[in-house]
């Protein structure tokens, strides 16, 4: 089976739709395609983290943004958040721009690996569901170049499973900026938050 975290996924296209509503009734719908992270549906990290992210300032990252429902959703909720989008995978950057078009949002997406898009940006928040299949060499490279590209008082909120390596994300977040907490708690997922002071 194709790993989801390659650029140029090999395996055959299929489609399958999903509809994402929030508690204030709102719905969201995506085109997600295979070889791309969650297909079929939002999974419930990614849910827990749009419903429970602390939004401030007004430029926000969605790293690794897969087919878009970070951002996208948090666009619509958000109307003057400046939100920008990358991920490695092609598909995904594909889809995730049919998806702002389709739930008429405007976002900013980009094609690349870690913040190679976005080399000389910053940002007031930056979130991540992090590919945990890739391997904790790249997503620990993921955590210390978001410090980089934080603004002051700037936050880095990662969703992961505490006991499915998110313990040593959050290790990691404490290490690079000396404070982290968790932001969330629900059925074995946490949302992490260390802020750049």
């Amino acid at each position: 089976m194709e790993h989801y975290y390659v650029e140029n996924p090999k395996s055959e296209l299929k489609v399958k739709r999903a509809v994402f509503k929030l508690k204030n009734n709102r719905t969201y719908h995506f085109q997600t395609p295979s070889g791309v992270f969650s297909f079929g549906g939002i999974d419930k990290a990614t849910r827990i983290l749009i419903e429970h992210a602390v939004i401030s300032g007004n430029r926000l990252l969605d790293l690794g943004c897969g087919y878009g429902a970070i951002g996208i959703v948090l666009k619509g909720e958000y109307p003057d958040l400046e939100v920008f989008m990358s991920d490695v995978n092609s598909r995904a950057v594909e889809f995730a721009r049919i998806n702002a078009k389709n739930n008429n949002v405007e976002v900013i997406i980009k094609h690349g690996a870690f913040f190679d898009p976005w080399q000389n940006e910053t940002f007031d928040v930056i979130l991540m569901n992090p590919p945990m299949a890739a391997g904790k060499r790249v997503v620990l490279r993921l955590i210390g170049e978001s410090f980089e590209h934080l603004n002051e008082k700037g936050s880095l909120q990662i969703v992961a499973y505490h006991n499915k390596g998110g313990s040593y994300i959050r290790r990691a977040m404490m290490d690079i900026f000396r404070n982290v907490e968790d932001l969330y708690k629900e059925g074995g997922v946490r949302i992490y938050r260390s802020i750049k002071v």
